[in-house]
């Protein structure tokens, strides 16, 4: 980000961006899933841990089934959010082979045309769709046919929430790209990446 203030729309991206950049962090516990599941089944064993209580998720088990399926829980987790923080940050993949010839004001016209007529009815549908989705598995208490996790609707939760945090950021870009837009002055031109 340059020395400039934030205008309100990349305040509001760069807020709702943060739970991307902390899913990061979740690489951890996947590599954690994934060493445990290799382990057990080398060594046969397929109840790591037992407790008395159900908890969320697990039940009243720790097998190596529910570290297999935590690692994708996971995995799916960091993907939905870090999609944001990367649109935000301006790290995702462009095929415009025009985009870098353009002036700021150029790109901050595509980015606006993009945004709204892909990005935000992108979002709505996925979103739209997955509600019944989550909700159908919340009802019919989904779970693990194969002694893994329990409460899917937990996962599934995540695609709507994933798609409505990437709505927002793009809200926050249309504003942006629109004012650098609207902006004559040289100082907003050069303001025009990431939001």
């Amino acid at each position: 980000m340059n020395a400039q203030k934030r205008d309100f729309g990349q305040a509001v991206a760069h807020a709702t961006a943060w739970p991307g950049k902390l899913a990061g962090w979740l690489i951890l516990p996947i590599i954690f899933c994934v060493l445990a599941a290799v382990l057990g089944g080398l060594f046969r064993v397929s109840i790591l841990l037992e407790w008395e209580e159900p908890i969320l998720l697990f039940d009243t088990s720790l097998t190596v089934m529910s570290l297999s399926e935590m690692q994708w829980h996971l995995f799916a987790i960091m993907t939905m959010l870090g999609i944001g923080y990367a649109l935000h940050e301006d790290r995702h993949v462009r095929v415009d082979v025009f985009y870098a010839k353009f002036g700021p004001k150029g790109r901050a016209l595509v980015d606006l045309i993009g945004d709204i007529f892909l990005l935000l009815p992108l979002c709505y549908f996925v979103a739209d769709f997955a509600l019944p989705f989550v909700e159908m598995a919340y009802k019919s208490g989904e779970q693990s046919d194969y002694d893994g996790l329990t409460h899917r609707y937990l996962v599934k939760a995540i695609l709507p929430i994933g798609f409505v945090l990437l709505a927002i950021i793009g809200l926050g870009r249309i504003y942006h790209h629109a004012r650098v837009l609207r902006d004559r002055s040289p100082q907003a031109a050069t303001s025009s990446k990431g939001s």
